[in-house]
Protein backbone atom coordinates (compact mmCIF):
# COMPACT_ATOMS: atom_id res chain seq x y z
CA UNK A 1 0.00 0.00 0.00
CA UNK A 2 1.47 3.38 -1.02
CA UNK A 3 1.78 6.15 1.99
CA UNK A 4 -0.43 8.82 1.75
CA UNK A 5 0.65 11.06 4.97
CA UNK A 6 3.78 12.70 4.54
CA UNK A 7 4.93 14.61 8.02
CA UNK A 8 8.76 14.59 7.71
CA UNK A 9 9.38 15.73 3.90
CA UNK A 10 9.76 13.44 1.16
CA UNK A 11 13.58 12.91 1.13
CA UNK A 12 13.86 15.42 -1.76
CA UNK A 13 15.89 18.18 0.16
CA UNK A 14 18.98 17.97 -1.52
CA UNK A 15 17.53 18.54 -4.93
CA UNK A 16 14.94 21.23 -4.26
CA UNK A 17 17.76 23.25 -2.10
CA UNK A 18 19.76 24.71 -5.24
CA UNK A 19 15.89 25.75 -6.76
CA UNK A 20 14.94 27.44 -3.25
CA UNK A 21 18.86 29.22 -3.18
CA UNK A 22 18.29 31.06 -6.38
CA UNK A 23 14.82 31.80 -5.89
CA UNK A 24 14.53 32.78 -1.99
CA UNK A 25 18.07 33.51 -1.15
CA UNK A 26 19.99 36.99 -1.61
CA UNK A 27 23.33 38.36 -1.91
CA UNK A 28 22.25 41.88 -0.81
CA UNK A 29 20.98 40.44 2.65
CA UNK A 30 24.46 38.26 2.81
CA UNK A 31 26.31 41.44 2.12
CA UNK A 32 24.25 43.41 5.07
CA UNK A 33 24.96 40.56 7.32
CA UNK A 34 29.01 41.18 6.66
CA UNK A 35 28.79 44.35 7.40
CA UNK A 36 27.56 43.90 10.91
CA UNK A 37 23.88 44.72 9.67
CA UNK A 38 24.45 48.53 9.43
CA UNK A 39 25.96 50.16 6.19
CA UNK A 40 25.67 53.30 4.77
CA UNK A 41 25.27 54.60 1.15
CA UNK A 42 25.90 58.10 1.04
CA UNK A 43 23.87 59.90 3.30
CA UNK A 44 21.56 57.02 3.69
CA UNK A 45 21.87 54.33 6.85
CA UNK A 46 20.71 51.40 6.91
CA UNK A 47 19.98 49.23 10.04
CA UNK A 48 18.71 45.47 9.25
CA UNK A 49 17.17 43.57 12.70
CA UNK A 50 19.50 40.87 13.41
CA UNK A 51 16.75 38.29 13.47
CA UNK A 52 14.39 38.51 10.59
CA UNK A 53 12.81 36.52 7.85
CA UNK A 54 11.92 32.97 7.15
CA UNK A 55 11.87 30.98 10.24
CA UNK A 56 12.49 27.49 10.60
CA UNK A 57 8.41 26.59 10.26
CA UNK A 58 8.27 28.70 7.42
CA UNK A 59 11.54 27.33 5.33
CA UNK A 60 10.25 23.94 6.11
CA UNK A 61 7.02 24.56 4.75
CA UNK A 62 8.52 26.18 1.25
CA UNK A 63 10.75 22.96 1.11
CA UNK A 64 8.03 20.23 1.57
CA UNK A 65 5.89 22.51 -1.24
CA UNK A 66 8.69 22.05 -3.81
CA UNK A 67 9.61 18.59 -2.77
CA UNK A 68 5.87 18.10 -3.32
CA UNK A 69 5.89 18.60 -6.90
CA UNK A 70 9.09 17.04 -7.47
CA UNK A 71 7.96 14.01 -6.09
CA UNK A 72 4.45 13.86 -7.67
CA UNK A 73 5.16 15.69 -11.64
CA UNK A 74 1.76 14.31 -13.04
CA UNK A 75 -0.37 15.16 -10.21
CA UNK A 76 -2.56 18.07 -9.04
CA UNK A 77 -1.62 19.80 -6.02
CA UNK A 78 -4.02 21.54 -3.71
CA UNK A 79 -3.33 24.39 -1.20
CA UNK A 80 -5.79 24.35 2.08
CA UNK A 81 -5.57 28.29 2.03
CA UNK A 82 -2.12 30.53 1.71
CA UNK A 83 1.07 28.02 2.53
CA UNK A 84 2.31 31.15 4.63
CA UNK A 85 1.23 34.64 4.83
CA UNK A 86 3.51 35.96 2.26
CA UNK A 87 2.33 37.00 -1.44
CA UNK A 88 5.96 36.27 -3.46
CA UNK A 89 5.88 32.37 -1.74
CA UNK A 90 2.02 32.08 -2.56
CA UNK A 91 2.31 33.38 -6.47
CA UNK A 92 5.50 30.99 -6.94
CA UNK A 93 3.66 28.08 -5.75
CA UNK A 94 0.70 29.28 -8.16
CA UNK A 95 3.20 29.14 -10.84
CA UNK A 96 3.97 25.81 -9.78
CA UNK A 97 0.64 24.72 -11.02
CA UNK A 98 -0.51 24.68 -7.34
CA UNK A 99 -4.20 25.66 -6.56
CA UNK A 100 -5.54 27.59 -3.40
CA UNK A 101 -8.74 26.04 -1.93
CA UNK A 102 -10.98 29.16 -0.65
CA UNK A 103 -12.50 28.51 3.09
CA UNK A 104 -15.94 27.12 2.70
CA UNK A 105 -18.45 26.92 5.67
CA UNK A 106 -17.88 22.88 5.73
CA UNK A 107 -14.55 20.64 4.92
CA UNK A 108 -17.00 18.82 2.29
CA UNK A 109 -17.35 22.04 0.39
CA UNK A 110 -14.06 23.28 0.79
CA UNK A 111 -12.21 19.74 -0.91
CA UNK A 112 -15.21 18.98 -3.13
CA UNK A 113 -12.41 19.41 -6.01
CA UNK A 114 -10.24 16.99 -4.50
CA UNK A 115 -10.48 13.27 -5.41
CA UNK A 116 -8.40 10.28 -4.33
CA UNK A 117 -6.13 11.11 -7.06
CA UNK A 118 -4.53 14.39 -5.95
CA UNK A 119 -2.35 16.22 -3.25
CA UNK A 120 -3.06 18.08 -0.71
CA UNK A 121 -0.61 20.39 0.93
CA UNK A 122 -1.68 21.54 4.56
CA UNK A 123 -0.17 24.87 5.57
CA UNK A 124 2.44 25.67 8.36
CA UNK A 125 -0.72 27.23 10.19
CA UNK A 126 -2.45 23.48 10.68
CA UNK A 127 -6.14 22.82 9.81
CA UNK A 128 -8.90 22.32 12.01
CA UNK A 129 -9.31 18.52 13.20
CA UNK A 130 -12.61 18.23 11.57
CA UNK A 131 -10.43 19.13 7.66
CA UNK A 132 -7.91 16.85 8.56
CA UNK A 133 -10.16 13.93 9.00
CA UNK A 134 -12.38 14.59 6.13
CA UNK A 135 -8.95 14.67 3.90
CA UNK A 136 -8.04 11.05 5.12
CA UNK A 137 -10.90 9.92 4.72
CA UNK A 138 -11.22 11.05 1.26
CA UNK A 139 -7.63 9.16 0.56
CA UNK A 140 -5.92 11.35 -1.12
CA UNK A 141 -1.99 12.56 -0.59
CA UNK A 142 -1.73 14.54 2.12
CA UNK A 143 1.65 16.70 3.17
CA UNK A 144 1.40 18.14 6.34
CA UNK A 145 4.13 20.76 7.06
CA UNK A 146 2.16 21.77 10.31
CA UNK A 147 4.83 24.12 12.68
CA UNK A 148 6.54 22.71 15.26
CA UNK A 149 5.52 25.31 17.78
CA UNK A 150 2.13 24.76 16.77
CA UNK A 151 2.09 21.45 17.09
CA UNK A 152 3.42 22.33 20.72
CA UNK A 153 0.48 25.00 21.29
CA UNK A 154 -1.96 21.77 20.15
CA UNK A 155 -0.51 19.26 23.06
CA UNK A 156 -0.80 21.79 26.16
CA UNK A 157 -4.54 22.66 24.47
CA UNK A 158 -5.21 19.41 24.31
CA UNK A 159 -4.10 18.77 28.23
CA UNK A 160 -6.33 21.71 29.00
CA UNK A 161 -9.44 19.55 27.29
CA UNK A 162 -8.60 16.58 28.89
CA UNK A 163 -8.86 17.67 31.95
CA UNK A 164 -12.06 19.61 32.16
CA UNK A 165 -10.04 22.99 31.72
CA UNK A 166 -11.58 25.47 29.14
CA UNK A 167 -9.17 26.41 26.51
CA UNK A 168 -8.86 30.67 26.41
CA UNK A 169 -6.98 31.73 23.29
CA UNK A 170 -4.67 35.02 22.67
CA UNK A 171 -5.60 35.25 19.13
CA UNK A 172 -7.73 35.86 16.03
CA UNK A 173 -10.34 33.61 15.78
CA UNK A 174 -10.89 33.47 12.24
CA UNK A 175 -6.82 33.24 11.90
CA UNK A 176 -5.76 29.08 10.46
CA UNK A 177 -3.98 28.88 13.32
CA UNK A 178 -6.17 29.91 16.20
CA UNK A 179 -9.02 27.83 14.32
CA UNK A 180 -6.70 24.83 14.05
CA UNK A 181 -5.92 25.16 17.47
CA UNK A 182 -9.52 25.69 18.99
CA UNK A 183 -10.17 22.42 17.43
CA UNK A 184 -8.02 20.34 19.71
CA UNK A 185 -9.77 21.35 22.21
CA UNK A 186 -13.75 19.99 20.80
CA UNK A 187 -12.06 16.50 20.29
CA UNK A 188 -12.56 16.14 23.82
CA UNK A 189 -16.01 15.39 26.10
CA UNK A 190 -17.20 19.01 27.44
CA UNK A 191 -14.11 20.17 25.60
CA UNK A 192 -14.75 24.24 25.02
CA UNK A 193 -12.55 27.23 24.07
CA UNK A 194 -12.89 31.29 23.32
CA UNK A 195 -10.43 33.53 21.64
CA UNK A 196 -9.70 36.73 22.74
CA UNK A 197 -7.96 39.42 20.46
CA UNK A 198 -6.92 42.17 22.27
CA UNK A 199 -6.73 43.33 25.52
CA UNK A 200 -10.09 44.90 25.82
CA UNK A 201 -11.82 41.61 24.74
CA UNK A 202 -9.74 39.95 28.34
CA UNK A 203 -10.82 42.76 29.90
CA UNK A 204 -14.10 41.68 29.32
CA UNK A 205 -13.59 38.16 30.32
CA UNK A 206 -12.06 39.71 33.46
CA UNK A 207 -15.43 41.39 34.12
CA UNK A 208 -17.24 38.46 33.90
CA UNK A 209 -15.16 36.23 35.82
CA UNK A 210 -15.48 38.85 38.75
CA UNK A 211 -19.09 39.01 38.60
CA UNK A 212 -19.37 42.23 36.89
CA UNK A 213 -20.40 41.49 33.46
CA UNK A 214 -23.51 39.31 32.50
CA UNK A 215 -22.82 36.16 31.16
CA UNK A 216 -25.40 37.65 27.70
CA UNK A 217 -23.02 40.86 27.41
CA UNK A 218 -19.95 38.28 27.33
CA UNK A 219 -21.87 36.23 24.48
CA UNK A 220 -23.41 39.01 22.76
CA UNK A 221 -19.50 40.45 22.32
CA UNK A 222 -17.62 37.49 21.75
CA UNK A 223 -20.05 34.33 21.39
CA UNK A 224 -18.52 34.76 18.13
CA UNK A 225 -15.01 33.70 19.09
CA UNK A 226 -16.29 30.97 21.04
CA UNK A 227 -16.67 26.96 20.58
CA UNK A 228 -20.30 25.62 20.28
CA UNK A 229 -22.71 25.54 22.82
CA UNK A 230 -20.39 27.83 25.32
CA UNK A 231 -21.27 28.89 28.37
CA UNK A 232 -19.65 31.25 30.35
CA UNK A 233 -21.08 30.09 33.66
CA UNK A 234 -20.18 26.22 33.01
CA UNK A 235 -16.98 26.86 30.84
CA UNK A 236 -15.22 29.58 32.75
CA UNK A 237 -14.83 28.00 35.97
CA UNK A 238 -11.71 26.44 34.66
CA UNK A 239 -9.82 28.29 32.12
CA UNK A 240 -6.26 27.07 30.36
CA UNK A 241 -4.48 29.85 28.61
CA UNK A 242 -2.39 29.47 25.10
CA UNK A 243 -2.01 32.11 21.87
CA UNK A 244 -1.55 31.73 18.55
CA UNK A 245 2.60 31.59 18.07
CA UNK A 246 2.71 34.89 16.02
CA UNK A 247 1.33 37.73 18.44
CA UNK A 248 2.82 39.59 19.98
CA UNK A 249 4.71 38.31 23.49
CA UNK A 250 4.08 41.22 25.56
CA UNK A 251 0.63 41.10 25.16
CA UNK A 252 0.00 37.40 25.27
CA UNK A 253 1.68 37.82 28.85
CA UNK A 254 -0.52 41.06 29.68
CA UNK A 255 -3.79 38.27 28.59
CA UNK A 256 -2.11 35.94 31.22
CA UNK A 257 -2.03 37.98 33.99
CA UNK A 258 -5.10 39.77 33.56
CA UNK A 259 -7.11 36.36 33.80
CA UNK A 260 -4.64 34.93 36.39
CA UNK A 261 -5.73 37.94 38.64
CA UNK A 262 -9.53 37.91 37.96
CA UNK A 263 -9.46 33.98 38.79
CA UNK A 264 -7.59 34.69 42.00
CA UNK A 265 -9.83 37.24 42.68
CA UNK A 266 -13.33 35.43 42.24
CA UNK A 267 -11.78 32.09 43.69
CA UNK A 268 -8.67 32.71 46.00
CA UNK A 269 -5.22 32.44 45.74
CA UNK A 270 -5.66 28.76 47.72
CA UNK A 271 -7.19 27.67 44.90
CA UNK A 272 -5.86 29.03 41.56
CA UNK A 273 -3.85 26.38 40.91
CA UNK A 274 -6.86 23.88 40.35
CA UNK A 275 -8.52 26.93 38.19
CA UNK A 276 -5.72 28.43 35.91
CA UNK A 277 -2.79 26.72 33.69
CA UNK A 278 -0.84 28.44 31.64
CA UNK A 279 2.31 27.79 29.66
CA UNK A 280 4.68 30.30 27.66
CA UNK A 281 3.47 29.31 23.66
CA UNK A 282 5.00 31.88 21.35
CA UNK A 283 7.02 30.61 18.83
CA UNK A 284 10.76 30.91 19.72
CA UNK A 285 10.95 32.65 16.03
CA UNK A 286 8.44 35.06 16.74
CA UNK A 287 10.20 36.24 20.13
CA UNK A 288 13.70 36.09 18.62
CA UNK A 289 12.43 38.46 15.60
CA UNK A 290 10.58 40.63 18.58
CA UNK A 291 13.40 40.82 20.50
CA UNK A 292 15.85 41.71 17.22
CA UNK A 293 13.48 44.47 17.04
CA UNK A 294 13.17 46.04 20.20
CA UNK A 295 17.13 46.01 20.66
CA UNK A 296 17.22 47.99 17.53
CA UNK A 297 15.13 50.38 18.82
CA UNK A 298 16.53 50.71 22.18
CA UNK A 299 19.81 51.82 20.50
CA UNK A 300 17.61 54.82 19.17
CA UNK A 301 19.60 54.09 15.57
CA UNK A 302 17.09 54.92 13.30
CA UNK A 303 14.27 57.29 12.54
CA UNK A 304 12.11 55.24 10.78
CA UNK A 305 10.79 51.69 10.16
CA UNK A 306 10.10 49.25 6.97
CA UNK A 307 8.66 46.28 8.27
CA UNK A 308 8.01 43.94 5.51
CA UNK A 309 5.51 41.23 5.18
CA UNK A 310 2.20 40.12 3.98
CA UNK A 311 -0.72 42.16 5.28
CA UNK A 312 -2.41 39.55 6.72
CA UNK A 313 0.75 37.81 8.61
CA UNK A 314 -0.42 38.33 12.30
CA UNK A 315 4.10 38.64 13.17
CA UNK A 316 4.39 41.04 10.84
CA UNK A 317 1.45 43.34 12.43
CA UNK A 318 3.49 42.52 15.59
CA UNK A 319 6.03 43.68 14.71
CA UNK A 320 4.81 46.94 12.71
CA UNK A 321 2.86 47.87 16.12
CA UNK A 322 5.82 47.39 18.17
CA UNK A 323 8.06 49.90 15.84
CA UNK A 324 5.16 52.13 15.85
CA UNK A 325 5.18 52.95 19.17
CA UNK A 326 8.28 54.34 18.72
CA UNK A 327 9.21 55.95 15.43
CA UNK A 328 7.32 56.23 12.03
CA UNK A 329 6.77 53.04 10.70
CA UNK A 330 5.86 51.71 7.36
CA UNK A 331 4.11 47.67 6.79
CA UNK A 332 4.51 47.13 3.14
CA UNK A 333 4.17 43.45 1.50
CA UNK A 334 6.78 44.23 -1.40
CA UNK A 335 9.07 46.12 -3.05
CA UNK A 336 6.64 47.17 -5.06
CA UNK A 337 5.24 49.52 -2.49
CA UNK A 338 8.35 52.03 -2.22
CA UNK A 339 8.94 54.92 -4.33
CA UNK A 340 10.80 57.91 -3.86
CA UNK A 341 8.26 60.10 -3.42
CA UNK A 342 5.82 57.95 -1.65
CA UNK A 343 5.47 54.83 -0.06
CA UNK A 344 2.01 52.57 0.01
CA UNK A 345 1.40 50.40 3.35
CA UNK A 346 -0.85 49.00 5.94
CA UNK A 347 -1.96 51.28 8.26
CA UNK A 348 -0.51 50.23 11.88
CA UNK A 349 -3.79 51.53 13.64
CA UNK A 350 -6.53 50.23 11.73
CA UNK A 351 -5.03 48.12 8.90
CA UNK A 352 -6.10 50.32 6.33
CA UNK A 353 -4.18 50.55 3.16
CA UNK A 354 -2.78 53.62 1.82
CA UNK A 355 -0.04 55.85 0.56
CA UNK A 356 2.56 58.60 2.63
CA UNK A 357 4.20 60.96 0.69
CA UNK A 358 7.69 62.40 1.37
CA UNK A 359 8.54 59.52 3.91
CA UNK A 360 12.31 59.56 2.88
CA UNK A 361 13.39 62.86 3.22
CA UNK A 362 16.59 64.69 1.94
CA UNK A 363 19.72 64.21 4.09
CA UNK A 364 21.01 62.29 6.80
CA UNK A 365 18.68 59.36 7.21
CA UNK A 366 18.67 56.12 9.32
CA UNK A 367 15.93 53.52 7.77
CA UNK A 368 15.58 50.33 10.05
CA UNK A 369 14.85 47.08 8.28
CA UNK A 370 12.94 44.03 9.71
CA UNK A 371 10.65 41.12 8.13
CA UNK A 372 7.82 38.84 9.30
CA UNK A 373 9.24 35.10 9.65
CA UNK A 374 7.11 34.27 6.14
CA UNK A 375 9.30 37.02 3.99
CA UNK A 376 11.95 35.65 1.81
CA UNK A 377 15.31 37.04 1.56
CA UNK A 378 15.07 37.71 -1.61
CA UNK A 379 11.97 40.27 -0.87
CA UNK A 380 14.30 41.68 1.67
CA UNK A 381 16.65 42.38 -0.79
CA UNK A 382 14.39 44.22 -3.33
CA UNK A 383 13.05 46.42 -0.23
CA UNK A 384 16.54 47.32 0.31
CA UNK A 385 17.73 47.99 -3.64
CA UNK A 386 14.18 50.12 -4.14
CA UNK A 387 15.23 52.09 -1.06
CA UNK A 388 19.07 52.90 -2.27
CA UNK A 389 17.77 53.56 -5.17
CA UNK A 390 14.79 56.11 -4.07
CA UNK A 391 18.26 58.15 -2.79
CA UNK A 392 20.13 57.08 -6.69
CA UNK A 393 22.52 54.61 -4.46
CA UNK A 394 22.50 51.06 -5.26
CA UNK A 395 23.42 47.94 -3.07
CA UNK A 396 26.92 47.81 -4.57
CA UNK A 397 27.81 51.04 -2.86
CA UNK A 398 27.09 50.42 0.68
CA UNK A 399 29.54 50.39 3.37
CA UNK A 400 30.27 49.91 6.55
CA UNK A 401 29.46 52.00 9.19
Amino acid sequence: MSQTYFQKGLGLKAQVAPILEAEYGSGVVDRLRELGYAARAGELTLRLAREFGFCYGVDRAVEYAYETRQKFPGKRLFLSGEIIHNPDVNARLAAMGYVQLDPAPTPAERYAPVTVEDVVLLPAFGVTQGELSHLRDKGCVLIDTTCGSVLNVWKNVKRYAQDGFTVVIHGKHYHEETRATASQALEFAGGQYLCVRNLPETDLVCAFIRGELPAATLLEKLGHAAGPGFEPDRDLQRIGLANQTTMLMSESLEVQERLRQAMKDRHGEAALASRFRAFDTICSATQDRQDAVLQLLAERAVDLMVVIGGYNSSNTQALAKMCADKVPTYHIDSAACVEAEAISHRAVVDGSIGSTSGWLPAGPLRVGLTAGASTPNSVVAAVVERVLAARGQSAAELVAL
